[in-house]
């Protein structure tokens, strides 16, 4: 398993980030991993909407089915997977005096023989979060 949390704070109200943030399509334009990041249904994003996430890590490309589980006013949590592993992503906002204040969780949890690679990609998974948290708040920012 491979853990990474970054938080921030943004100068924008909550509800405006939780809108933005649910559609999980978005996500190309705030986390670097993500080449593209297309919805596979239809109508308002809603708990069970699903997306199709092409990421680059190391220079490999990573094709995840993502699934929003959680939409409340203050977290969203998706669900991402494929045969080698499962993903989650969990987004907390509290409203902060100035904006909202957000905590950025991913969590790796590797399948079979790949789970003896977890302890080796750390490092890695801790860079991209840190360049996570470099763009994030800028394109927040700019809502």
């Amino acid at each position: 398993m491979v853990f990474v949390e970054r938080s921030f704070t943004v100068p924008r109200p909550q509800a405006v980030l939780i809108d933005y943030l649910k559609d999980f399509s978005r996500a190309q334009e705030w986390d670097p991993g993500t080449k593209t990041c297309v919805r596979l249904d239809d109508g308002p994003v809603r708990v069970g909407s699903t997306w199709r996430n092409v990421s680059e890590f190391r220079g490999r490309e990573t094709r995840l089915t993502y699934r929003l589980v959680r939409l409340d006013e203050d977290r969203l949590t998706f669900v991402g997977g494929n045969s080698t592993v499962t993903t989650t992503d969990d987004l907390l906002l509290a409203a902060v005096p100035g904006g909202t204040a957000l905590t950025y969780r991913a969590r790796l949890d590797f399948k079979g023989l790949y789970k003896l690679a977890a302890p080796f990609l750390g490092k890695g998974f801790n860079r991209l979060a840190d360049e996570v948290e470099r763009v994030m708040p800028q394109v927040l920012a700019d809502l």
